[in-house]
């Protein structure tokens, strides 16, 4: 078994890789400020939906107009759900999110609940999603005029899981600048196509924008068309997951939700109405990829960057995932609601390595199987993901009561997480009344299993006799140490 202290012996400090000289203990780095906050929310939530599926939206709700301001709907509610999280955020500055409001507010058990649903089944399946995106357009121009083999996408979703997994395992300033550089070319092919739009209109191509409310949907269908919608929004509280590693979090958090979050609302509802200047609802209810097709009709020649440009946009968005998943496994690992090993950081590149591993390892093996299809796919995440939204949002108000004496350095005006709280009811409820799926018993019945093996596993502290041995083994295969391990007095934690 190695020390804190021999690791160290066997690697010399180096001023980049390490915290400074006369710190005695190894911590994740606050390597974001606001920029990389901004980056980091607008990377996360601009991923494929934009580019491939603004048309499930549009046959919920059946007409023009009511799509446009379901877009921005959706908008509100994710800039008022995360306004609510930055109370939570800077009470409670503590890297996972959900988990540890949830933690502190229900207790272990709802904290573990929701780490179990989110570190083995949500977060890695985003992660496995969104690069199956990445696979299927960096794969479309090697097989021209044909559906690419499904071996060769996932060959391709399993080197884009691996690349940015290899990427979060070294550097968190390699994490950051991925992010940054990826988040700034899906903004470019989103900006061209808002200007793309602007010269339609501006040649009087508005006819389908034209008699924008010629029908209605029911209030169930609409939720259906919000569940579409907020898989668009998804990433909304990214920021949350590494709030440990936010610089000055009281000042720049709340920045980057204001202004990351209404960036990305304006350039939905822009990038739809330009799709509508080129194309009726009934060729954007048939096409496979809308922002494509667009492509194919306004920028001529041009039209290969598209396909490029959405390539970037699902790996800035799968980088994004990555990040904050991982920090989700750290947090509930360092609560003893994980192996304890999966808390550990490198000693050589201050990352948390275990939980950047575990990640990506479960997202490869969710793309070994054949994929559900993706409406099912986004029903599922988004119902078993809205239980624990919701929940969080009472915590605002639980906590409110039961921990007054909290210091809030930010204090949401409490209707804000009320409203948010009273959205998530619906969007669990309607949908089981207008479209019942198995993918909502599915994801229920993973929720309930994890009360079976909290039972034994955390309530009764049962281990598997084998995980010391294999705690031992991997502190010295990937040269690991526990958070904030002191150098000279404090053995590697088992």
């Amino acid at each position: 078994m190695s020390t804190g202290t021999e690791l160290r012996k066997r690697f010399p400090s180096d001023d980049n890789d390490f915290p400074p000289k006369d710190s005695d203990k190894i911590m994740l780095k606050k390597e974001l400020g606001v920029i990389g906050g901004i980056s980091l929310v607008v990377g996360s939530m601009i991923g494929s939906g934009i580019f491939l599926s603004p048309q499930a939206i549009l046959a919920s709700a059946e007409t023009v107009g009511a799509s446009l301001i379901i877009w921005a709907g959706c908008g509100i509610l994710a800039t008022l759900s995360a306004v609510s999280y930055i109370e939570l955020a800077l009470m409670i500055p503590k890297s996972g999110g959900e988990y540890s409001y949830l933690k502190l507010a229900f207790g272990d058990a709802m904290g573990f609940i929701f780490a179990w649903t989110s570190i083995l089944i949500s977060k890695p399946s985003i992660f496995a999603i969104i690069s199956t995106g990445f696979a299927q357009y960096v794969t479309a121009p090697f097989y021209p005029g044909c559906v690419p083999p499904a071996s060769a996408q996932k060959l391709a979703a399993a080197i884009c899981i691996l690349t940015i997994t290899t990427i979060n395992c070294l550097s968190v300033k390699a994490s950051n600048f991925v992010q940054i550089f990826f988040t700034a070319a899906k903004l470019l092919i989103i900006a061209a196509i808002v200007i793309g739009g602007f010269v339609m209109i501006g040649q009087g191509n508005t006819q389908y924008l034209t008699n924008a409310f010629g029908g209605s949907a029911s209030p169930s269908a609409i939720a259906l068309a919000f569940y579409s919608g907020l898989w668009s929004y998804d990433g909304w509280n990214q920021l949350n997951f590494v709030t440990e590693e936010v610089r000055n979090p009281v000042r720049n958090f709340p920045i980057a939700i204001y202004i990351g979050i209404p960036l990305v609302t304006i350039l939905y509802i822009l990038v739809n109405i330009a799709y509508f200047t080129v194309m009726s609802p009934s060729e954007i209810l048939s096409s496979s990829a809308v922002a494509v097709t667009f492509g194919d009709r306004v920028f001529g020649a041009w039209a290969w960057t598209v396909p490029l440009s959405v390539a970037f946009s699902t790996f800035g968005a799968a980088n994004g995932s990555a990040f904050t998943s991982a920090r989700l496994v750290y947090a509930a690992a360092k609560e003893g609601h994980m192996a304890k090993v999966l808390s550990y950081i490198s000693v050589r590149r201050v990352t948390p390595l275990p939980a950047v591993i575990f990640n990506g390892f479960v997202a490869l093996l969710m793309i070994i199987p054949e994929s559900s299809s993706f409406g099912t796919l986004v029903d599922y995440f988004t119902f078993a993901t809205w239980i624990f939204y919701g929940a969080t949002f009472l915590s605002v108000m639980v906590l409110r009561y039961t921990h007054p004496d909290l210091h809030r350095p930010y204090k949401v005006f409490i209707a804000i997480p009320a409203i948010c709280f009273l959205a998530s009811i619906y969007l669990i409820v309607a949908p089981l009344i207008e479209a019942p799926s198995l993918a909502y018993l599915y994801a229920t019945i993973v929720i309930l299993f994890g009360f079976v093996v909290y039972v034994p596993v955390i309530y009764y502290k049962k281990h598997l006799p084998f995980m010391k041995s294999l705690s031992v083994f991997l502190q010295q295969l990937l040269e690991i140490v526990p958070a904030e391990e002191a150098d000279d007095d404090d053995q590697v934690a088992m």
